[in-house]
């Protein structure tokens, strides 16, 4: 008795052109991952109002290989010391730039800050780290960055500055929640 299996090279030909269309997206998939954007999820509220808690953007990678931050723009970059986690903070001074708090504002090479970002009345307050009245410098290749909610932030004020290396890449498109999807300014 002879058996004929015609299915068989129509199932050989489904599994072969399907396992390609696997291969081809995850190629890229991991091309759009390590080259041009990166998800993120914002945990805790150091960020609110503008950026809120389980919140998810997309962080674009491509930006700081073609130009430098610039003060204003929210970054992800790997957390001091260690760098196991990622934050999001928004850059305030940029290198060979200085820095003072004082009165809870903050200024920039003399000049008070204006940050239209924030909710009316936020103060900036000093630290241990960072005292009240004092004149410091950014250095070379650094950032000085603060979190919007200035209370609740674990920011430059705490950790110091941060290297451009350890910054992922800006803050670009929030995905979730679908009801504030949209671009990041």
């Amino acid at each position: 008795m002879e058996y004929n299996f015609p299915m068989i090279p129509r199932l050989m030909k489904f599994i072969s052109e399907t396992l390609q269309a696997i291969v081809f997206a995850g190629a890229i998939f991991l091309f759009v991952y390590l080259l041009l954007a990166q998800p993120h999820k914002i945990s805790g509220a150091s960020m609110e109002p503008n950026f809120i808690d389980n919140e998810y953007l997309l962080t674009n990678k491509v930006s700081y290989r073609l130009r430098e931050p610039e003060r204003g723009e929210v970054v992800v970059f790997e957390a001091p010391p260690n760098g196991e986690k990622d934050f999001i903070k928004r850059i305030i001074a940029l290198p060979g730039e200085t820095v003072r708090i004082s009165g809870n504002r903050v200024f920039v090479n003399g000049v008070e800050l204006v940050e239209p970002y924030l909710p009316l009345g936020t103060e900036t307050r000093s630290t241990s780290f960072f005292p009240e009245n004092q004149v410091v410098a950014v250095p070379e290749n650094s950032y000085f960055v603060l979190g919007d909610n200035r209370d609740h932030s674990l920011d430059s004020r705490t950790f110091g500055f941060i290297k451009k290396d350890s910054i992922t890449g800006k803050a670009w498109f929030v995905y979730w929640p679908p009801q504030l999807a949209g671009s990041v300014d």
